[in-house]
């Protein structure tokens, strides 16, 4: 009887979730409509550029996010547009929020752990319901070109992916990315970003790659032919498998 109790407590403790020690949730208020900040967990990564203004460790503090921006944050969707649902205050033009959370042990908490907190968050302060939905989505499948990849092997053990200046790339403008120690199953989550549908992954390359990608929309070369040219993979329009993100109902945030 006495084992069986514990048995009992054992399971309970393991099925709380997570929750961060001090959290608040406060509207933006500055008028500024750039989304910034994430979480900072014991095992993050960072360039030595990120490094340097880095986020205390075991934190997550977003600046001028939509409900959207933290549920694509929180739930690691590769892309706003696998979110449906929602009320009007958390659309395009929607309301913003900063969120400043401490986790109880920072020098333990990982990044996977920070975000189930910002999960938990989100379901208490916003009363979040929610449902995952599986869909097919008009998409590309990134694929080897006939010529074979043109990537070489990561030699170090940074990961990192950034435009060099540290700024979003201007889409009219040359964009210039270097990315070293990327998975391709990354490069097609970045490549969602861009591209005018959900990229999954079909190369079959399970290595991590150094690499640079340069490309310009206006003067040339577009981004899919310089992934072609300089990458040697290409992108097949075909609809892909995508897990989307139901909104049943939510509510604004009310004090800390």
């Amino acid at each position: 009887m006495y084992r069986l109790a514990l048995v009992i407590l054992a399971s309970t403790v393991a099925a709380q979730p997570l929750a961060f020690e001090v959290a608040s949730v406060k509207p933006s208020t500055s008028g500024s409509s750039g989304l910034s900040g994430g979480c900072h967990g014991i095992d993050s990564t960072y360039s030595v550029r990120q490094a340097a203004t880095a986020l205390p460790l075991g934190r997550c503090v977003i600046r001028a996010a939509r409900l959207t921006h933290l549920i694509s944050l929180a739930f690691g969707l590769r892309s706003l547009e696998y979110i449906k649902g929602g009320a009007g205050w958390t659309d395009l033009n929607g309301e913003r929020f900063i969120i400043e959370a401490k986790s109880e042990d920072p020098e333990k908490a990982t990044e996977a752990q920070l975000l189930r907190m910002l999960q938990a968050l989100l379901v208490e302060r916003f009363q979040l319901k929610y449902r995952r939905e599986n869909m097919d989505m008009p998409g590309f499948a990134m694929v080897v070109a006939r010529n074979g990849p043109k990537l070489r092997e990561a030699q170090g053990d940074e990961v990192s992916m950034n435009f060099g200046d540290g700024k979003k790339p201007n889409p009219e403008e040359r964009v210039s990315l270097r990315a070293r120690k990327i998975s391709m199953a990354r490069l097609a989550d970045f490549l969602t970003q861009m591209a005018s549908g959900p990229v999954a992954d079909r190369t079959g390359l399970t290595r991590d790659y150094d690499f640079d990608l340069s490309w310009d929309e206006s003067a040339g070369p577009a981004l899919t032919t310089a992934l072609q040219q300089q990458l040697g993979l290409r992108l097949e329009p075909q609809k892909v498998p995508v897990l989307m993100f139901v909104i049943e109902s939510a509510q604004k945030p009310v004090g800390n």
